[in-house]
This record gives structure tokens, C-alpha cells and sequence, in this order.
């Protein structure tokens, strides 16, 4: 009996479709070329956060606000009927992850 129980519950786990789970691993940044000098800290986790909005915005998402997360930025971003929802982009290219 606790084997059959067992096997039942092995196949309905197996036979659950698995939650698609955006991962980001876009190593290759591809040319970048960037001006500035910064001393002291390096940048905190908001300002990053600003930066991804804003370069998300300059190419036309209407973001509301961004994150890091899982190797992707997770976007809040709104919706022409109203509400908004989550996107996925990648932080070296700012293509949308789906």
C-alpha cells in the first residue's frame, strides 16, 4: 500500500508542469564604452536600479520601477488599459526575457 502511494505520488509530482522561470545569462555585454571617474563606494543597489529604469525608458518601456533578480531586471511596467505587470529584461542588453 505505501508503495503504490508512493509511485502515485512520484508520478502526479513528475507529471506537474514546471513554472518557467526567467534566468538571465547574458555574459557578453557586447561594446561598451563609458566616461566618468568614481572614488569612494561603488554604486549602491538603488542607484543601479535608476540607471536600468532609465535605459529601459530611453527604449521605450514604460517602466514604473526596476530590479535585479535571478540574473534578469525585473520591470514593473504599465499597461495601456491601466495596471501593470511584470517583465523580464536583460541587464546587458536590455532585451525583454520571456
Amino acid at each position: 500500500m505505501i508503495r503504490l502511494a508512493s509511485a502515485i505520488g512520484l508520478v502526479l509530482l513528475l507529471a506537474t508542469p514546471a513554472m518557467a522561470i526567467p534566468y538571465c545569462n547574458d555574459t557578453n555585454p557586447g561594446f561598451t564604452l563609458k566616461f566618468g571617474l568614481r572614488f569612494g563606494e561603488p554604486r549602491s543597489e538603488m542607484e543601479r536600479n535608476e540607471d536600468d529604469l532609465r535605459a529601459l525608458r530611453r527604449r521605450g518601456v514604460d517602466a514604473t520601477r526596476v530590479e535585479r533578480w535571478n540574473g534578469c531586471l525585473r520591470a514593473y511596467v504599465r499597461q495601456p488599459g491601466g495596471g501593470e505587470t511584470m517583465q523580464f529584461y536583460s541587464p546587458n542588453t536590455y532585451r525583454r526575457v520571456y
